[in-house]
């Protein structure tokens, strides 16, 4: 994955499981994924080295990762988006030929 599928693949995650992060832990996400800051700048912000955050990152994406791998939230939820998306299909293909 390049880094562009990896920022989708843990905002995704986030989205269904961040509320089982700590504070902390979704204050850095964000400030990371969402707000683009470098490891450096989160760093200063927080007052902590470069190598705190870095490892906060990889901590946090095995959470989202493992969560994932045993609830199948987000799994589950794609599942379901694309049976209501094949069913508005036929859906309207069936309105078409009337």
């Amino acid at each position: 994955m390049d880094k562009t599928q990896i920022c989708i693949h843990y905002n995704d995650l986030f989205d269904v499981y961040g509320p089982l992060l700590t504070d902390h832990e979704q204050d850095i996400f964000k400030l990371f994924y969402e707000e683009d800051l470098s490891l450096q700048e989160i760093a200063n912000e927080k007052k902590v080295s470069k190598s705190a955050i870095g490892k906060s990152i990889q901590i946090i994406n095995k959470k989202l990762d493992h969560y994932e791998e045993k609830l199948h939230f987000l799994e589950k939820e794609r599942s379901y988006l694309q049976k209501i998306a094949e069913l508005n299909i036929k859906k309207v293909s069936s309105d078409e030929k009337k």
